[in-house]
């Protein structure tokens, strides 16, 4: 395994030559300053994203929020309105029970 044997990396450095045992090292020349603008660029839009998304969903939740309480409301009122119904038609019943009783006993 010396410099002759073009199977370890030293005899590939020696030999002058690249493969599996000695793999060539990549250029990083004037790519890097290209892909940091467009990460930032990318993270400028990301961060926009995000906070259009926040925006949504504290809107879309105001919006559920406002139908609930609209929805809760109607139910109160139908409640109050069937509760006050009943009421009448009770009293109303009693009122005709009594009128018969009274109609009754004369």
């Amino acid at each position: 395994m010396g410099k002759g044997d073009i199977r370890t990396k030293r005899g590939k450095r020696i030999a002058g030559s690249y493969g599996v045992t000695r793999k060539r090292k990549k250029l990083v020349a004037a790519t890097p300053t290209k892909k940091k603008t467009a990460k930032k660029a990318t993270a400028k839009k990301a961060t926009a994203k995000k906070a259009a998304a926040k925006k949504t969903t504290a809107t879309a939740k105001k919006a559920t929020t406002a139908a609930a309480k609209k929805a809760a409301t109607a139910a109160a009122k139908k409640a109050e309105e069937t509760t006050v119904e009943a009421t009448t038609e009770a009293t109303e019943a009693t009122d005709a029970t009594e009128t018969k009783e009274a109609d009754t006993k004369e």
